[in-house]
């Protein structure tokens, strides 16, 4: 039988020392204490002795206790107390189905559909709760309810984005009424974008939506014509809000804050909603970014004709001046008040078509003309800025779809692209203080996403 290695852990592990060569009762447990990992302290408390213990090397102990494994347990992972061990939830009786709402669909027939009771409807819509949310469905929207063989046992519905109407039914069988709290949540979003074609696609670029970009136009509308305007290297910022529900994204929010930079000229503006709950967008001063009218009653249109007393008429071939400016759109886009204003005219105008006529403060007038056809307000209503009044038609004297457009002042033609209009009132002095406070750290943030673009292209 060959000899181990001097370094052998054999050799090393199980030399024969001298105090091991007479194995008393006590010496026998103390080795039996030492391979189990147990400290020599207790091992002298067992046995009684005196004895200091001879030495043992670390790696030794080491190797002796992983020699002698502790047998397995089956052990909570937890040292919980019984109080704290969730036990699993009952599942609540019967089966929870789906009612998906299509085009022509009502509740009772969703119910007939499914051979859910009929007789259980009728008795939730005696509820005061159900005959105010109920009744009216819409196709895309869902209902679950939860039954036994047909017989209703809860139905919920979503009345609003953050509340949902519980209908159950009580050991005695009778429904209840109970309005459950469904929150949605509020993210900040920062965009940063230059733009080199559109604003559109820089704003595309940057994970921008189709309405949040018309909103960050919207913003600026008084100060910047969105289609005649845009330069190669305007760029904008915004800070805006994203709602989401459950973990999922429901929409875009307000713009809290915005910069928009257009031909070297610098627009800012921060949304600020005072006391009274009056909300706006003011510059950093504190005066309102709206002006009493917009440029431009069509969004995102071209002009197929200005401004231009000695224009030729396309179809009656002779000088005949053209007060006013032509927007070519498809037919039927949205026609917009350029301020506020009363109807003082609406029906046909000779070569104008079907037109519309407002009156506004200041002894102003506006003109909207060759329409497809008109929006609810009548002769003599009041409408707002921005408001739709009508439809982008071709009736009267015109060759394709398009709106005119005329602003009078003191009864006189002014060019409405270049025409100094007047500013909307500033922010109430009262509330100057608490705006600057809240407006302060939003322009910084603007400061900061600008910053961060310069660093980034250097």
């Amino acid at each position: 039988m060959p000899v181990p290695a001097r370094n052998s852990k054999l050799m090393h592990d199980y030399k024969p020392r001298p105090s091991m060569e007479k194995k008393g009762p006590a010496q026998k447990l103390r080795w039996f204490f030492v391979g189990l990992g147990v400290p020599l302290v207790a091992l002298a408390l067992i046995t009684g002795e005196d004895t200091e213990p001879e030495p043992i090397k670390a790696h030794s102990l080491a190797q002796e206790t992983k020699a002698l494994p502790l047998p397995e347990l089956d052990l909570p992972a937890t040292l919980d107390t019984p109080e704290e061990i969730a036990l699993p939830l009952e599942e609540p009786p019967g089966v929870t189905q789906i009612l998906k709402v299509e085009s022509g669909d009502s509740l009772d027939w969703l119910f007939k559909k499914h051979e859910l009771s009929r007789k259980d409807l009728a008795n939730i819509m005696l509820l005061s709760e159900a005959k105010k949310t109920l009744p009216l469905v819409k196709p895309g929207e869902e209902i679950v309810v939860r039954h036994e063989d047909g017989k209703i046992l809860e139905l919920r519905r979503s009345v609003s984005e953050t509340l949902i109407l519980v209908i159950s039914q009580d050991e005695d069988g009778v429904f209840k009424p109970a309005f459950e709290a469904h929150p949605i949540e509020t993210r900040i979003k920062r965009a940063h974008a230059v733009i080199e074609n559109s604003l559109f696609l820089a704003a595309m670029e940057v994970g921008m939506s189709h309405n949040l970009t018309m909103n960050l136009a919207g913003v600026f509308a008084w100060d910047v014509d969105f289609m005649l305007d845009i330069r190669s290297k305007d760029e904008f910022s915004l800070i805006y809000e994203e709602v989401w529900q459950d973990g999922e994204y429901l929409r875009d929010g307000e713009i809290i804050a915005a910069e928009f930079v257009n031909n070297g000229d610098v627009h800012r503006a921060v949304r600020y909603e005072d006391p009274n709950g009056n909300v706006d967008y003011f510059t950093p001063e504190g005066l309102s970014v709206r002006k009493a009218f917009i440029r431009a009653p069509v969004d995102f249109t071209r002009i197929s004709s200005r401004f231009n007393p000695n224009r030729r008429h396309p179809i009656l071939n002779k000088i005949r001046a053209h007060r006013g400016v032509d927007y070519a759109a498809p037919s039927g886009t949205p026609i917009k008040a350029a301020g506020d204003g009363k109807v003082i005219f609406r029906g046909k105008k000779s070569g104008y078509g079907n037109t519309l006529i407002l009156q506004h403060g200041g002894n102003i007038t506006t003109l909207y003309a060759h329409l497809s056809r008109y929006a609810k307000p009548r002769y003599g209503t009041r409408v707002k800025q921005g408001q739709v009044i009508g439809y982008v038609g071709m009736t009267g004297l015109a060759t394709a779809p398009h709106l005119h457009y005329e602003y009078r002042l003191n009864g006189v033609h002014r060019n409405p692209r270049t025409v100094a209009l007047p500013k909307a009132d500033p922010i109430n002095k009262k509330y100057l203080a608490d705006f600057e406070t809240k407006a302060e750290p939003l322009l910084s943030q603007l400061d900061m996403i600008k910053k961060t673009r310069l660093a980034s292209v250097q």
